[in-house]
């Protein structure tokens, strides 16, 4: 993912756990991550952001 893209992040408490959302603004991609409520909030956010790169490298990959 290029620099300056704009990555939006929504945390949702789910038992002793935080769901993370990260959603590309420009692709629309969206991915979850589930984080421990010890961890964070840039750790959680690093998680989500790594799982959403991985996403949109795939997606790509796949558009050859």
């Amino acid at each position: 993912m290029g620099a300056g893209r704009e990555v939006l992040f929504e945390f949702r408490q789910a038992g002793p756990q935080i769901r993370v959302a990260a959603i590309d603004v420009e692709t629309g991609i969206e991915v979850v991550a589930i984080a421990p409520t010890t961890a964070t909030e840039a750790q959680m956010k690093n998680l989500a952001l790594a799982k959403l790169r991985r996403r949109i490298e795939m997606e790509a990959g796949q558009g050859r």
